[in-house]
């Protein structure tokens, strides 16, 4: 009986998620995405008497398929990012942590999830460690992280930086190894529209 209470309370739950999922995802560039979350009756225990799986689609006339299977690295990169951002709501979680959120992403969509990234940091600390220009010019504080390794270990040094040396980190991003100044005017604009 508790078993398909939760279930129930599950499946309620679900079609909140899954509206909420698609309007995030609409909002990621992903303009046709479809997100269900699909119930499997399993054995009852203390975990319910379901098992929910995700579903996606996010080209338009696909069906939807398991997540699991289905999603590239920039598209799993957008989807956790809408996940995260809906589960942050519903538990009050005060600091977001985002390792890599640009992986497998550039242009266009690293600038729409640059401004995602700054519109959650209204109501949560984001901690975001990013390889994109895009991105990283949204943030209100900057930090360089740096590895490094002597014979026995490897260390990772985190440093504040600002003005100038905000500006010079991203034009380095945006140029490799050699910084122009297009690249550092480059920075200036998308700080400047940050």
């Amino acid at each position: 009986t508790a078993a398909e209470r939760l279930n129930v309370l599950r499946k309620e739950t679900a079609l909140e998620i899954e509206k909420a999922v698609t309007r995030e995802l609409t909002e990621l560039n992903f303009a046709n995405a479809l997100f269900s979350v699909q119930f499997t009756q399993c054995p009852a225990s203390e975990n319910g008497n379901a098992k929910a799986e995700f579903l996606i689609s996010t080209n338009k006339g696909e069906a939807v398929k398991p997540l699991a299977k289905i999603a590239s690295g920039g598209e799993l990169s957008r989807i956790m990012l809408a996940l995260k951002r809906i589960v942050a709501d519903y538990d009050n979680i005060p600091t977001m942590i985002f390792d890599e959120i640009d992986a497998g992403i550039s242009g266009k969509t690293a600038g729409i999830v640059g401004e995602k990234l700054k519109s959650i940091s209204e109501k949560h600390q984001v901690i975001c460690i990013t390889h994109l220009p895009q991105i990283a010019a949204k943030g209100n504080y900057h930090y360089r992280i740096e590895k490094y390794s002597d014979e026995s270990a490897t260390y990772t040094n985190i440093s504040p930086i600002d003005g100038a040396d905000v500006v010079e980190e991203l034009a380095r991003l945006l140029s490799g190894t050699e910084i122009t100044e297009a690249a550092r005017t480059q920075a200036k604009e998308l700080l400047s529209q940050a």
